[in-house]
């Protein structure tokens, strides 16, 4: 199987350019789309919807899904579809809609499968320190011309990022940025401490906020994680006033039939009214 042509990813300071889309420039960086891979066509559908969406409001934005839910909390739950067709059907949709793509990986194996399709590699929060998994992102992204997101643990501080960013260089990676989303409150509670965005961007690194899973419950819904999705877009606009540069939103046509993280996901509907608000906060602060 082929895989998909290498990114012209660079950096600059603060500035990661991946393709078409800058993070850390003076226009927000939006991550869009559904929170699992649910097959080609409802993944293709969602990202035509969420592009026609960003066009017409002329914002950038990057395409997310994942290809597997590794830490459902039940063992019976659907987590996806697997890594090397995730990846491809991933790559494909961010072909036919021209925008780069980005997914969450587990395992270094995983990390040289995802290189080949994926621009923006992510590492998951319950994953962030794992320092095999970071040299292994950090080094199929220098091969391969992509970048590295690293979601902050909710366990950690925001200093304690710059170990990790330690390692991510070490391996060579200099296109590499953090996501916050949301420190442990108590059982199954998490809070979003908006200090925290301002904490890492003076340490000198581009900061996305993840609103929706900022607002989960982690194990709250009994054998499931449930949330308070309405609760997203007043974090989204707050971290947008807080000066960050990128805000990471799961998105859904159809939340309540979402086979994952369905209660804390914006529905497709009210995606155009949110980002126009985050516009015209980040607008206001120039």
């Amino acid at each position: 199987m082929p895989s998909r042509k290498k990114n012209a990813a660079t950096s600059t300071g603060r500035v990661i350019s991946i393709g078409s889309v800058t993070l850390g420039g003076k226009e927000p960086l939006f991550i869009l789309g559904p929170c699992v891979i649910e097959g080609e066509k409802p993944l293709l559908r969602a990202a035509r919807t969420i592009k026609a969406i960003c066009d017409d409001l002329a914002v950038q934005f990057i395409f997310k899904a994942s290809y597997d839910k590794a830490n459902r909390t039940s063992g019976s739950s659907y987590r996806g579809v697997g890594v090397l067709d995730g990846c491809r059907m991933l790559a494909e949709a961010g072909d036919a809609i021209g925008v780069p793509v980005t997914t969450d990986i587990h395992t270094p194996e995983e990390a040289e499968i995802a290189a080949d399709f994926i621009d923006l590699l992510q590492i998951p929060a319950f994953l962030c320190r794992q320092t095999d998994l970071i040299e292994a992102a950090a080094r199929a992204a220098v091969s391969a011309g992509r970048a590295v997101n690293v979601k902050k643990g909710q366990f950690l501080a925001p200093w304690d990022l710059a170990p990790i960013a330690g390692k991510l260089k070490a391996a060579g990676c200099t296109r590499f940025c953090f996501t916050e989303r949301g420190t442990t409150f108590g059982y199954n509670n998490l809070v979003a401490d908006m200090r925290s965005l301002y904490l890492i961007r003076e340490q000198g690194f581009p900061v996305i906020f993840d609103a929706t899973h900022s607002v989960q419950r982690p194990g709250g819904g009994g054998g499931h994680t449930t949330g308070d999705g309405h609760l997203a877009p007043v974090l989204a606009r707050a971290a947008m006033a807080a000066g960050v540069d990128g805000i990471f939103l799961e998105t859904h046509e159809n939340p309540a039939k979402a086979p994952s993280d369905g209660p804390n996901q914006i529905p497709h509907k009210h995606l155009p009214p949110l980002l126009k608000s985050l516009l015209a906060i980040r607008h206001a602060l120039a």
